[in-house]
């Protein structure tokens, strides 16, 4: 079975509450996007890999199904050196669950769980903060078909977090008006399409 994967990648914007904005409210990263595009074409013409119990659904499917068992890859990456406060960090986002509100160009709205890290090194707040929380990411994404190898994407990410002081230790509720509880992530992404033979 051939089935087109998907890898996107492209710059990203991060701005953090609390004392972090107030001192830099933009940092800079990386996004990355990997999945296997099934469309419902591919889904049809493969109904006999599906499980007998889920083959009514799967028959019903009008968009593309985007399947990324690759879980352990990051999802965004913090790489913001600056004269005052230098942030590097990593978000892993395990389970993500999305609708297509619109096919062309594709909008989607999704939610996942995430386990953010962040090291926070800084002149002119209390440092370091090594952040590390559990949180919920609520994104939208729009795309733009410019080839059938080749997409852009914008989109915006807000991750909810358990509000933890800057400064403070990581098993602490922080206050929220000295935490950072929520990381707002613009993005843009370049998509490359290539085909992939599995056995599954």
């Amino acid at each position: 079975m051939t089935v087109p994967v998907n890898v996107g990648v492209g710059p990203a914007l991060f701005t953090l509450t609390g004392p972090v904005a107030d001192d830099q409210f933009w940092h800079y990263g990386l996004r990355l996007d990997v999945f296997a595009a099934l469309s419902p074409e591919l889904i049809r013409e493969n109904l006999h890999r599906v499980p007998r119990q889920y083959r009514s659904m799967a028959k019903g499917i009008k968009t593309e199904v985007r399947y990324s068992p690759l879980w352990f890859l990051p999802e965004s990456l913090i790489i913001s050196p600056s004269d005052t406060t230098d942030i590097y960090g990593v978000n892993f986002k395990p389970i993500d669950l999305g609708i297509t509100l619109n096919e062309s160009p594709r909008l989607s709205v999704s939610a996942g769980l995430l386990l953010s890290y962040a090291y926070i090194s800084s002149e002119t707040l209390e440092s370091p903060t090594h952040f590390l929380r559990p949180g919920l990411g609520l994104s939208a994404e729009l795309e733009f078909p410019i080839a059938d190898a080749f997409r852009v994407s914008v989109g915006w990410q807000s991750s909810l977090y358990p509000p933890q002081t800057v400064g403070g230790p990581v098993f602490e509720w922080g206050d929220l008006d000295e935490s950072i509880w929520h990381i707002g992530q613009a993005f843009l992404l370049l998509h490359f399409r290539f085909p992939y033979t599995t056995s599954l």
